[in-house]
């Protein structure tokens, strides 16, 4: 027999729900970005204020204070709902309800604020939670890169530019390529968290003339306001002027970053795609994974697929921060809040979903050394071309000639592969021509790909060492917590 569905839910399932929630961020930061969490970061806020008004001497009781701590989670957003629906406003909306459970302290609430003191200052809060968490993630996500790259430190393959084959590299190498971009994206990330400004206790248009006026006048006192409240939330820098917000330039330096982080996922991500076309890499593949329903034999790079496309959609709003803030019309616009309770929180969102598949894709990802083996066999004779002339150069060879005969058998060559689908011929036919009886027999040795890696293996000796090892010798990686493919 199958269940009735409550109305409750039937509402549920006919209303959008957003992927970023229901299927692709972690648990942490869904949390973070909750409507509670953010209504509990409302009121320390203003736990704060009445704390550090009461400290500067006006006329609030400890037990308002002990009341307000005491009923601090006693939240019902439904509530808060209700309350919405009549006032149609939703910071009004939380004070009612705080004011109804812990009704002693109901006249002190959000005593000389306005309503951007609970909203800005709670937003700074849970973005630099925000960033703490990437950050962690990060670090979590380079502890992996370091482990693959010292695995594959001495593993030969082909590097690509423009999509053609260029000289050899290792894999361990290209590992560490990777890591650099997030390292630089780790130190942007924490510098602006450790930076982050509060907006602090400024009043209704930041002249913070309620407060002068609760304080009769007292500047002194008006500044300590702003310094203590900022100091309770965990900040130590405020800012010393705003508007009724705090400049919306700081959510287009916090956006700013977030899309550098995800240029670096994307990378990855195509990268892996790339070489995933070339036979060379292979994503974690589930024992009974689909990976098309009508091709049976298909092993798509899907979750490197999701990591650009959620990476393309943090690059889609860092644009709109710009925007936002240079259409901030003298002391407010409302036209601000829309779009930032959007696309915040979904950058956070989706950057988080992004590093918690890169972590499971890099610890699971398979290499194929025989294929790589394989495509760098195929293009050495070409790369060897060049050490061939500058020897026939040091035996006394004309350059210009060696160089033509070079060139005419390297096409040739080349033909032959394309055409008669060949192996490359190109080694048997400089070794055939007299011009090479410098080098006859010699050839074959100097294809081996470990001698053409250049300092790959030492770069990435002197990267994981000098670099990473300090990164990684700190506490505070967080790794991958619930992958949902």
């Amino acid at each position: 027999m199958i269940p009735r569905m409550s109305q409750a839910q039937v509402d549920r399932d006919r209303d959008y729900q957003n992927p970023l929630v229901t299927r692709y961020a972690g648990r942490e930061m869904r949390e973070l970005f909750s409507p509670r969490r953010r209504a509990l970061v409302w009121r320390e806020c203003w736990i704060a204020l009445a704390r550090a008004q009461r400290e500067l001497g006006l006329e609030i009781s400890a037990s308002q204070i002990e009341a307000l701590e005491a009923r601090k989670e006693d939240l019902d957003l439904d509530r808060v709902a209700e309350l919405e629906a009549e006032l149609r406003h939703d910071v009004m909306a939380h004070i009612h309800h705080y004011g109804e459970v812990a009704p002693e302290a109901r006249g002190i609430l959000h005593l000389g604020a306005t309503s951007c003191f609970v909203t800005d200052n709670a937003d700074l809060w849970i973005f630099r939670e925000g960033l703490r968490l990437l950050a962690r993630r990060i670090r979590g996500l380079l502890g992996t890169m370091a482990r693959r790259a010292e695995e594959w430190r001495d593993l030969p393959c082909l590097s690509w530019t423009h999509y053609q084959p260029a000289q050899p590299t290792t894999m361990g190498r290209r590992v560490c390529t990777w890591a650099q971009d997030l390292k630089l994206d780790l130190e942007r990330i924490e510098t602006l968290a450790r930076n982050l400004p509060f907006r602090g206790a400024k009043g209704t248009t930041g002249t913070q003339a309620s407060y002068l006026s609760l304080f009769d006048g007292d500047h002194r006192k008006v500044r300590l306001l702003d310094r203590k409240v900022a100091e309770a939330l965990g900040f130590g820098d405020v800012l010393p002027l705003t508007t009724q917000t705090y400049p919306r330039k700081l959510d287009h330096d916090l956006l700013a970053a977030l899309s550098g982080l995800a240029q670096s996922c994307a990378r990855f991500g195509i990268d892996v795609r790339l070489l995933s076309h070339e036979g060379e890499v292979e994503e974690p593949f589930e024992k009974k994974q689909i990976g098309s329903s009508a091709m049976a034999y298909k092993r798509n790079p899907m979750r490197s697929e999701r990591i650009c496309s959620l990476a393309r959609l943090v690059l889609a709003l860092s644009s709109t921060a710009g925007e936002t803030a240079a259409n901030q019309w003298l002391e407010r616009s409302l036209d601000d809040s829309a779009i930032r309770r959007i696309a915040i929180p979904e950058a956070f969102l989706a950057l988080d979903a992004c590093l918690q598949l890169e972590t499971n894709v890099l610890a699971g990802l398979r290499v194929w050394p025989r294929m790589m083996e394989r495509h760098l066999l195929e293009h050495l004779p070409f790369m060897i071309t060049e050490e061939v002339l500058m020897e026939g150069v040091r035996k006394g060879a004309d350059r210009q000639d060696l160089h033509e005969r070079i060139r005419r058998h390297a096409v040739e060559a080349a033909r032959r592969m394309k055409e008669e689908g060949a192996n490359n011929p190109l080694l048997g036919m400089l070794e055939e021509d007299p011009a090479f009886g410098f080098i006859r027999g010699r050839l074959r040795d100097l294809c081996r790909p470990e001698r053409l890696v250049g300092r790959s293996r030492e770069q990435v000796d002197e990267f994981l060492e000098e670099v990473l090892g300090p990164i990684l010798a700190e506490d505070g990686g967080a790794a991958s917590d619930e992958i949902r493919v």
